[in-house]
């Protein structure tokens, strides 16, 4: 099981960050996505969908501007999904082991892009010499070997070589420093719902997001029945307005 994680993981960096396409490229890398794939591997797909979805929310209203992300979600979920699932880390503390690995995803993207910018110039020579078949290759075919150099054989390794390192420093770790740790990832996704906030900009909108939260706490309906009533109440204010707009 662990190898068949470690090899979909490292798969699955690699192509959701190449880009290809770009096509399904901002689905692939959310961490919820991944987490199916990685349940059926594992064989438990309850346990991997709640610890992805809970890493999700930390990158919530995450907005990659000018193609520089502040974090790399994809690799804190293929890192954080595996590594939780071997070693039975509950959803909370593989919060806080993502954010980390979000974090050094930004660097070696940034090693990478320095990099790729000797197949921009290799490109420029090319176009002089009229070579559109390499011109191509330093496109597609360069960036991709490279990207599958620098971030398949660290998540491969992490999770293939790593669950047990984790698991044995779970078990030296105290339990009040794990407690910490569990009580600091359950605060987390709470800054994703802000960033989201903040993105939406629109007061008119608070509104809404305060009753969801209300009606999940107080009312116990689950977080799919709000997200449901929720889609509901859009495309009714959606239809709304357009009605008037007409009269």
């Amino acid at each position: 099981m662990v190898f068949g994680l470690a090899l979909l993981a490292g798969l699955w960096w690699w192509i959701g960050q190449s880009k290809m396409g770009y096509t399904f490229h901002a689905v692939i890398c959310q961490p919820i996505v991944m987490a199916l794939p990685f349940g059926i591997v594992a064989g438990d797909i309850g346990t991997a969908m709640q610890i992805g979805a809970s890493v999700e929310m930390v990158y919530l209203g995450m907005v990659a501007a000018g193609a520089n992300i502040p974090a790399d979600e994809c690799l804190a979920g293929c890192i954080s999904i595996p590594i939780a699932l071997t070693t039975g880390m509950d959803p909370a503390t593989a919060v806080t082991l993502a954010v980390p690995f979000g974090l050094l995803g930004v660097f070696q993207d940034q090693i990478r892009r320095t990099i790729q910018a000797a197949f921009a110039h290799k490109a420029d020579q090319y176009a002089a010499e009229g070579n559109t078949k390499g011109i191509d290759r330093c496109a597609t075919v360069y960036p991709l070997a490279l990207g599958f150099v620098l971030r398949f054989p660290i998540v491969f390794a992490a999770i293939y070589l790593g669950s047990d390192v984790v698991q044995n420093i779970l078990d030296v770790i105290p339990e009040w420093l794990t407690h910490g740790l569990a009580v600091t990832g359950a605060t987390l996704p709470a800054l994703g719902f802000a960033i989201t906030i903040f993105i939406i900009g629109k007061n008119i909108y608070l509104p809404f997001f305060i009753l969801g939260f209300f009606a999940v706490q107080y009312l116990g309906i689950s977080t799919m029945a709000a997200a449901i009533f929720g889609t509901c109440m859009a495309l009714l204010i959606t239809f709304l307005r357009r009605e008037n707009a007409s009269v």
